[in-house]
């Protein structure tokens, strides 16, 4: 790596040199023509010189002035080299996998608007970089827990099963234990590939025209069983609305979003779902009573991996929010996060009409 900056270095250091000479060597050469031409025609003339002494003396001035211009040309070209050398040798080290690279223009440069601009979008860049590789490392380590975590209980009550000597009661327990994994395996699995297509879709195909409300309707006895558990009750306060998109992309946005909110709520809690009209647009918001997300991790919700539960009481992926995003984004829509009133509410814009 520091071979190759200074390669760099020594390149941009050449470039600019000659850039600079050859702009020294054109005035210097203007210059001498021009005294050349004074001599000539017997302005500076001088009877007690030969021809020879002066062309002598018309080079001399020349050639000290070259010297003098090469010394400072290599310098001013060493002083403007330096910032790009910066910016080469932190583009090497983030291509090279150390996100925690950041450049360092020095304060005389960053006076200038533009260069301080520039150096914060790089520095920006690395960030986002370091950010998404520290996601990246996490998720590896959580998918490995979570993916590993129902295959031992499958495998552990499935050797149980095979033992024998079970009371119908255990054996429907430990049945419904390997069911309930074996389903959990599958929405893990069913959430990677769903990101993975969304992520590759770049235009929505296969809109029609449905009712949104019956969908979101649909979406909430599709999770009946969970809201149940936690003994929540769900509390939808719409009308009739239709809406031209993408149905089954759709879907998977109510079910990831009320999935999350029942997951978070407390338990007896209340989860509501609002459909608002605005002019050409809807606001479907679905809102409950639960654990608060930290103001600081608002923005990062929607990432790929993020995961506000650190301690993996709940399970899940992290992937459920970032297909939402996506979603919305390819319906032309926005997707956000607040707190109001002590209730997490998360609110998709979307145009009634693609």
């Amino acid at each position: 790596m520091k071979k190759e900056e200074t390669k760099s270095g020594i390149v941009l250091t050449l470039m600019f040199s000659l850039i600079v000479f050859a702009c020294l060597l054109a005035a210097l050469l203007l210059i001498a023509a021009a005294v050349f031409v004074l001599i000539q025609t017997g302005v500076l003339t001088d009877l007690s010189l030969n021809e020879s002494t002066r062309v002598l003396a018309v080079l001399l001035p020349v050639l000290v002035s070259l010297i003098i211009g090469a010394g400072i040309s290599w310098l001013f070209s060493r002083i403007m080299a330096k910032p790009f050398d910066r910016i080469t040798g932190t583009l090497q080290e983030l291509a090279g996998g150390n996100f925690k690279a950041r450049l360092d223009l020095g304060k005389n440069l960053c006076r200038y608007t533009a260069v301080k601009e520039f150096q914060d979008s790089i520095n920006a860049m690395a960030a986002e970089l370091d950010h998404t590789e520290i996601l990246r490392a996490d998720f590896v380590n959580n998918f490995s827990h979570e993916f590993k975590t129902p295959i031992v209980s499958i495998a552990g009550f499935a050797r149980l099963l095979k033992r024998g000597n079970l009371t119908e009661a255990q054996r429907a327990e430990y049945t419904d234990i390997i069911e309930e994994e074996s389903r959990r395996l599958s929405d893990m699995a069913t959430g990677i590939l769903n990101l993975t297509k969304i992520e590759n879709q770049s235009i929505l195909t296969d809109v029609t025209s449905f009712n949104l409300s019956e969908q979101i309707r649909g979406c909430v006895l599709l999770l009946e069983e969970k809201w149940t558990r936690k003994r929540i009750l769900p509390e939808l306060d719409f009308d009739e609305v239709s809406i031209r998109a993408n149905e089954e992309m759709l879907k998977q946005v109510w079910i990831n979003l009320l999935d999350n909110a029942v997951k978070f709520a407390y338990e007896g809690a209340e989860v509501r779902v609002g459909i608002e009209k605005d002019g050409d647009r809807i606001r479907v918001s679905v809102s409950d009573v639960g654990i608060p997300i930290p103001p600081e991790d608002r923005e990062r919700v929607f990432h790929k991996f993020y995961q506000t539960d650190r301690s993996h009481s709940a399970h899940g992926t992290g992937v459920g929010l970032a297909v939402v995003d996506r979603i919305v984004k390819l319906h032309r829509g926005e997707v956000r996060v607040s707190e109001e009133d002590g209730r997490t509410v998360f609110c998709v814009e979307l145009p009634l009409d693609l």
